[in-house]
């Protein structure tokens, strides 16, 4: 059943997604024949840029070279001096300024390298420097500028990661499995989004129904494979087992259908919006409002609702939740079904925030998922708010200091360090044991 479930929620709009590829996806293969030109930074989804600016200000109509996989790009600074070239793909690429197109009286400062070596780090972008004139220095944002700006980038993550703890933590809560499966759930909602998409509907439209697809994989795990395990009494662990298991094979199954490659959502490259001193792309503000609306609204249910307070019984005590009434299968079964939907809403902002979808995407992020869980504390929803924001926030204010790289690394770090002094968790309960 649930093989049949993927099929159809996976196979039939990813066959006519790449029976009909994205109309990006031709039009980057199109320039890429053409004589290379500063319109590729609209037609790649990856790209190269920076600002040419000397002592007297911006330095316009100098030509810009970018070489390396198998491709030759070049641009042409603007009168702001800005310049951009789009690239195929990620990778490191060997960019050079045409010394002989600067204007009279112009010349990089000493020392400066070019050609130079510039190489992408899980971003769809990346930029380099070159400085102009003698004694020429480039010019530093202030720290708590830095700080504030690399905040509100944790907030936002934090908050991404949260809608898909929060879906994580119901299920554990209310039937204690450590579901490794929840990042397929994470990146079948990013695919779905992605095949809709493709299909030609809206992209609101696709978002739409990829959520209405999560929450269909949810219930069906739920009443294919998990409640049959739980009424035959098996234990925790070989669930969790099962699970693991689950997970490789819904990762491959999408990757049979979706392929290896990344590929991008409508509207993945969005503009920087300024608040002030500090930035932000549109798409990170529109997770951030998103994921926060969504999460007040899971607050509300499950503190002002009766499903929500029966949730909260069953997660408690389901023995004494089943005696005073309570149908404790239905209350899992709503909980599968909002699990998923909050996991591949995760995954459609998790797909903005990369940008890009991939068929391994949600094991990416799996291990901030239970890192947000277990700091919050196991099996509390408020805890795995609280716990993904801090690493929200870690993983992103870290990258002032540590390399992009290595970000993911201090967020398990500060995960150990709280542990060791509260075990439970930051708003997990304190229980015996033995």
């Amino acid at each position: 059943m649930l093989g049949l479930l993927l099929l159809v929620l996976v196979g039939a709009p990813a066959a006519q997604a790449f029976t009909h590829p994205p109309a990006h996806a031709m039009s980057a293969t199109a320039v890429h024949q053409q004589t290379p030109t500063s319109i590729q930074a609209q037609e790649f989804d990856n790209r190269i840029s920076g600002v040419l600016r000397g002592v007297d200000g911006p330095i316009a109509d100098v030509t810009v070279t970018a070489t390396g996989n198998g491709f030759d790009g070049e641009a042409t600074s603007g009168p702001n001096g800005a310049w951009s070239i789009g690239v195929p793909e990620q990778g490191t690429y060997e960019v050079a300024i045409d010394e002989e197109t600067l204007p009279e009286g112009i010349a990089l400062a000493e020392g400066q390298e070019n050609p130079r070596q510039v190489t992408f780090a899980n971003t769809s972008s990346a930029s380099t420097l070159f400085l102009f004139g003698e004694g020429i220095v480039a010019q530093q944002t202030p720290f708590l500028e830095t700080l504030a700006e690399r905040a509100l980038a944790g907030f936002s993550f934090g908050l991404l990661l949260a809608l898909s703890a929060v879906g994580l933590s119901l299920i554990f809560g209310t039937t204690g499995l450590t579901n490794f499966a929840h990042g397929e759930m994470v990146t079948l909602g990013a695919v779905l989004a992605f095949a809709f998409a493709a299909m030609g509907l809206p992209i609101a439209v696709s978002i739409v129904l990829a959520v209405v697809g999560g929450g269909l994989l949810g219930y069906v795990q739920d009443a294919g494979l998990w409640k049959p395990l739980r009424r035959r009494g098996t234990g925790l662990v070989p669930m969790m087992i099962v699970s693991i298991g689950l997970a490789l094979a819904l990762r491959y199954i999408i990757q049979f259908f979706f392929g290896g490659a990344t590929q991008q959502l409508p509207g993945s490259q969005s503009p920087i919006i300024d608040l002030g001193s500090v930035s932000i792309s549109r798409n990170n503000l529109t997770s951030l409002v998103v994921s926060l609306v969504i999460i007040l609204i899971v607050a509300f249910l499950l503190l002002r609702t009766r499903i929500g307070k029966a949730t909260r019984a069953v997660a408690d005590n389901p023995a004494l939740a089943a005696a005073s009434g309570i149908d404790v299968d239905r209350v899992i079964r709503i909980v599968w079904v909002i699990g998923g939907m909050l996991a591949a809403l995760g995954g459609v902002l998790w797909a903005y925030y990369r940008p890009g979808v991939s068929y391994n995407m949600g094991q990416q992020i799996l291990l901030l998922i239970f890192a947000g869980v277990t700091l919050g504390g196991l099996g509390t929803v408020f805890g795995a708010l609280v716990g993904s924001i801090i690493v929200g926030l870690f993983v992103e204010i870290s990258t002032i200091w540590l390399e992009a790289d290595l970000k993911y690394v201090g967020a398990l770090l500060i995960l150990i360090l709280v542990l060791l002094f509260r075990p439970q968790g930051i708003l997990g309960r304190r229980e015996r044991i033995g």
